[in-house]
């Protein structure tokens, strides 16, 4: 029993010291683009039109396509 409390006690103490504040002069570090999901979204964009047209399949940003990547 009380190697439970002391593990549930040991996690909560965790979770609780990864949560905090970010400042407004600390957000810039993660305003970089290397912090982006996507680095490059027109890129992403673009290979994403691609490979639906190539693939003949639908997605939701665009309808099927053919094979020739032209539509």
């Amino acid at each position: 029993m009380r190697i439970k409390t002391l593990t549930l006690l040991g996690v909560l103490l965790v979770s609780v010291s990864a949560c905090t504040q970010v400042q407004p002069w600390e957000r810039n570090y993660l305003a970089r683009p290397e912090m982006a999901l996507e680095p490059d979204p027109m890129g992403a964009l673009l290979r994403s039109h691609i490979h639906h047209s190539k693939e003949a399949a639908s997605s939701v940003s665009s309808g099927s396509g053919g094979g020739c990547g032209c539509n």
